[in-house]
């Protein structure tokens, strides 16, 4: 995880951005924290979608061995055998037939190899001891029906990071950014024009 923290900092960097306000949905989320952790003076402020300290540091150990077990066997296989059955974790009953085709398409696009090198990360990471350090505005934006990262979780989250707000979407899954996009964003733009009152975001 600290050598993605690091690859998303040269970005930036790259980029040109001066602290740049840092979104991510569940392992974004994570990534998000990490960069913090290893820069901390890089982020304006944090939005933390789906999210988990790392697996290590949000799950019980059994619950990330199985994942790990799970998607590391699964993984090899045709996507169409085995990603259908993540869709219920990711998207409520409530979700259109559309909308989970779509969500579907957009998964199966995944890279074996790459994604072995996300999972491991993403298992071992712990991150709960900067949380506590975090001093920039935060939001902590989770779906209330998210079964992958359970809103207690997100509640953890928000308990833990002094600076932080948490909004719950009501009736939503995971993806919550997929399954209420019109109400995700506008969480976002809140948050964000509450920080530069001045400025206008995303007409």
């Amino acid at each position: 995880m600290e050598d993605y923290a690091d690859s998303l900092a040269e970005f930036v960097r790259a980029l040109g951005l001066t602290r740049p306000h840092i979104l991510g949905l569940s392992f974004g989320a994570a990534l998000a924290l990490a960069l913090y952790s290893r820069h901390r003076t890089l982020p304006r402020s944090l939005i933390l979608a789906g999210a988990y300290a790392g697996w290590a540091g949000s799950l019980p150990a059994d619950e990330v061995r199985r994942r790990v077990q799970r998607i590391s066997k699964e993984v090899t296989q045709p996507p169409e055998d085995w990603l259908p059955k993540y869709l219920p974790g990711m998207l409520t009953e409530s979700a259109s037939r559309e909308m989970a085709e779509q969500t579907l398409a957009l998964m199966s696009d995944i890279h074996p190899r790459a994604s072995l090198t996300m999972l491991r990360a993403m298992a071992n990471a712990d991150l709960r001891g900067i949380l506590p350090d975090i001093d920039v505005p935060t939001l902590v934006l989770h779906g209330e029906l998210d079964a992958r990262s359970p809103l207690a979780v997100g509640k953890e989250l928000h308990a833990t990071i002094p600076a932080s707000q948490l909004v719950v979407l009501p009736g939503v899954g995971h993806l919550s950014n997929i399954e209420a996009a019109e109400a995700f964003n506008f969480e976002v733009r809140m948050f964000l024009r509450s920080l530069s009152p001045r400025e206008t975001l995303w007409r």
